[in-house]
């Protein structure tokens, strides 16, 4: 009886918790209001305290409570609302809970040397939830995530040809920029090579882009 309960208790903790922005560092995780576009009801603050992250390649590092997602990164040079939001590559659909790295973002090439937002949406079970965080984007390429970049035992993730453009805050999000990760349909089609370093703590490849993790976080 008492495990039951603890399950219980525990199955409910993580269906409040929704998802939360781990790298780069979210601007507030506001559980009740994640729901809000177009970031959760958190105040974004850019300035020189932001993180930088590379526009060829950079890491988003995500805890989430659901045991199925569909995420869309969009990401904007504008610091203030209404944000202007472009959609910066394919969506991503994952499987499993727990925390998890997506190591092949990119940002458009001209966003490097501006201060900006990258914002994460989750599709889920609960809704459409949403999670910002101010970054200065530069040039290169960065496969890491602040101190770690790993995956929860069981988690896995694809490169959809899905562009969840309806879903932004801005009707000019639509489309993912070709000037930094090509076509979406092109994205999912890439070599599995390429497809491995979208997920670090790679176990295989299965079909279009599928990546099985196996790293204990």
């Amino acid at each position: 009886m008492a495990r039951l309960l603890f399950l219980t208790l525990a199955a409910a903790t993580l269906s409040a918790a929704h998802f939360r922005l781990d790298w780069p560092p979210t601007a507030g995780f506001i559980d009740d209001d994640e729901p809000n576009s177009p970031c959760g009801g958190a105040t974004v603050t850019v300035n020189d305290t932001a993180p930088e992250v590379q526009v060829d390649q950079f890491a988003v590092e995500i805890f989430s409570s659901h045991p199925a997602g569909s995420w869309s990164f969009h990401a904007t040079t504008d610091t203030q609302a209404p944000y202007n939001f472009t959609e910066i590559v394919p969506v991503v659909n994952s499987t499993g809970i727990g925390e998890f790295c997506l190591t092949n973002i990119r940002a458009p090439s001209d966003f490097a040397g501006k201060s900006g937002v990258l914002q994460v949406i989750d599709h889920s079970v609960d809704g459409v939830l949403y999670q910002c965080a101010p970054v200065r984007f530069v040039s290169g390429s960065n496969s890491t995530a602040g101190p770690a970049c790993t995956n929860a035992t069981g988690f896995s993730a694809e490169w959809t040809s899905t562009e969840a453009s309806s879903s932004s805050s801005s009707p000019s999000s639509s489309g993912t920029s070709p000037s930094s990760s090509g076509s979406a349909t092109a994205q999912a089609s890439s070599t599995s090579s390429a497809a491995a370093a979208m997920v670090t703590g790679m176990g295989s490849v299965v079909g279009l882009g599928l990546l099985a993790a196996g790293l204990v976080f």
